[in-house]
């Protein structure tokens, strides 16, 4: 609720008064504890004690942004929107200098074109000394007069985006604004005037008349217009002597910019084409490692395909020396080859293993006298089948 604008208030340039401080800058405002403390619940009454104790003017300053005290008390007078008679009295006042800025800058924001013009054109005469916080917190002197011309001439003061106002010339074409009158014309014109009284008329003896001494004006007047006219055509030709020397300087800044360029262009196809080379011999010897890699490869692929029927090759054989050894054994019989001696003889077994076949056969062969065989033997003769053996 306290940072909502007065219900009362008018939009100035189609837009809520206080959206003409953008967001950040806003929001940065509304969190400081100067806007917290002070500028709670200020009335347009109030709020000229705090202008007075203003010291000095800006925007935003520091890492975080902190915003000055000139800009709350201006987004306080958004919000409260004062009636135009304090405004123009916070300009007029002479007094205090930073209550005439902040009147000046809030007049910047919210008044026409006309009143801007109007009321702080006059303030180009203040040339008090001000002080002005940068954005690193350290502060600058200046004066009301910059100040006032910052505001009538850029886009951007304390961190505040100006609205756009016409040129003077365009609101003088159209008769908004009459021509601008200096202040020190009048002292001028006060000092001619003085300037003619002082120089008598001079008098003709013999005719009574005044003598027409160019028209009737005086020698130290001419003299003062010669020094004007000599001063002026001295400054006219310094200003054509430094516009000449200026359009030079231009002139051989442009042709010196132009050969850095043509240079840095000579610089940089030079290098395309260095780049270009290189790269030609890398993809040329990336072809060649590409190419060498692949013989490699087919001779690798050749070796082993060598290999393998090599050795298919000597597996075959080996099966066949084996085959031929194992049909030549079951040839000769069923005696292994441990039975062979180095020449090929066939060595004698065992005692041992003698005596055990010998007593094996023994013990199988059948007994001719045995009844039971007879028997059998005459069973099988009856049925007309041979004896056992």
């Amino acid at each position: 609720m306290a940072n909502r604008t007065d219900p009362l208030a008018k939009s100035i340039h189609g837009t809520n008064p206080q959206n003409l401080v953008e967001k950040i800058v806003r929001s940065k405002i509304y969190q400081s504890t100067y806007w917290k403390e002070q500028c709670f619940g200020l009335t347009a009454e109030t709020l000229v004690d705090k202008a007075m104790e203003l010291d000095h003017t800006g925007g935003t300053y520091g890492g975080n942004r902190k915003p000055t005290p000139f800009l709350c008390l201006a987004l306080k007078m958004l919000q409260i929107q004062p009636d135009k008679d304090i405004v123009v009295e916070f300009i007029k006042n002479e007094d205090y200098k930073y209550v005439r800025v902040l009147g000046a800058f809030y007049l910047r924001l919210t008044g026409t074109v006309a009143d801007v013009y109007q009321y702080l054109e006059p303030l180009y005469n203040d040339y008090r000394k001000i002080r002005h916080k940068l954005s690193d917190g350290q502060f600058t002197l200046t004066h009301v007069d910059e100040f006032i011309d910052e505001l009538l001439t850029k886009d951007y003061s304390c961190d505040t985006a100006l609205p756009r106002i016409q040129k003077r010339w365009v609101l003088e074409a159209s008769g908004t604004l009459e021509p601008r009158r200096s202040a020190l014309e009048d002292d001028f014109e006060e000092e001619e005037e003085d300037k003619e009284e002082e120089q008598p008329m001079e008098i003709d003896e013999p005719n009574g008349r005044e003598k027409d001494n160019h028209r009737g004006r005086s020698p130290a007047r001419e003299r003062d217009r010669d020094r004007d006219r000599k001063h002026e055509r001295h400054h006219r030709d310094r200003d054509y002597d430094r516009d000449r020397d200026y359009d030079r300087d231009y002139g051989r800044g442009r042709e010196r910019d132009r050969d850095r360029d043509r240079e840095r262009d000579r610089n940089r196809d030079r290098d395309r084409d260095r780049h270009r080379l290189r790269d030609d011999d890398y993809s040329r010897d990336r072809d060649r490692d590409r190419e060498r890699d692949g013989r490699e490869r087919e001779r690798r692929d050749r070796d082993r395909g060598r290999h393998r029927s090599r050795s298919r090759s000597r597996d075959r054989r080996d099966r066949d020396r084996e085959d031929g050894e194992y049909r030549r054994r079951r040839g000769r019989g069923s005696v292994s080859p441990r039975g062979r001696g180095d020449d090929g003889v066939t060595r004698e077994e065992p005692k041992r293993k003698k005596e055990k076949k010998e007593k094996k056969g023994e013990g199988n062969a059948p007994d001719p006298n045995d009844p039971e065989i007879i028997e059998m033997n005459k069973l099988r003769a009856s049925l007309g089948l041979k004896p056992l053996k």
